[in-house]
């Protein structure tokens, strides 16, 4: 998989462990100018669990790709949602797990600066880590074997 470290938003990155509340996680992508996104070498966004993550109770995590007009993108809700995860529960974040593969939407309604939200339910995260990044599609090819034998 071919990863860029300006299309990275997050390497290892600890999630919240602070209350119930919406958090910006990582590094952000300065997109410059109006860019039609998703037409591009890099259309894929990932995220992958590093680090099981563990909670005091029932935690969940919702992730969005989002953007915004500054760098510090808001957590208040004004921010362009462009994809959401929905509440995904503490079981599911295991090491190793992939949350997210889709493809960037496409169109010219990104602001400047793109980034990564952690929405946390009502229990808050003890540990756990992840990635997220944009990759080209071509990480998900696979190579097999002919059905010919050639």
């Amino acid at each position: 998989m071919i990863l860029d470290e300006r299309t990275e938003f997050c390497d290892a990155l600890a999630l919240n462990t602070g209350a119930a509340g919406t958090y910006l996680l990582g590094d952000q992508v300065d997109l410059g100018k109006a860019n039609n996104v998703g037409t591009g070498d890099y259309d894929e966004f990932v995220i992958t669990v590093d680090t099981t993550a563990t909670s005091g109770g029932a935690a969940t995590a919702e992730f969005q790709l989002v953007s915004d007009a500054q760098a510090a993108i808001a957590v208040d809700g004004s921010a362009t949602v462009h994809w959401t995860s929905g509440p995904i529960p503490v079981a599911q974040l295991v090491a190793g797990a992939t949350l997210a593969r889709v493809k960037l939407p496409k169109g010219f309604n990104y602001e400047r600066y793109l980034g990564v939200l952690q929405k946390t339910g009502t229990a808050a995260f003890t540990a756990g880590k992840i990635n997220a990044f944009i990759t080209p599609a071509s990480a998900g090819w696979n190579a097999f074997e002919s059905n010919t034998g050639y």
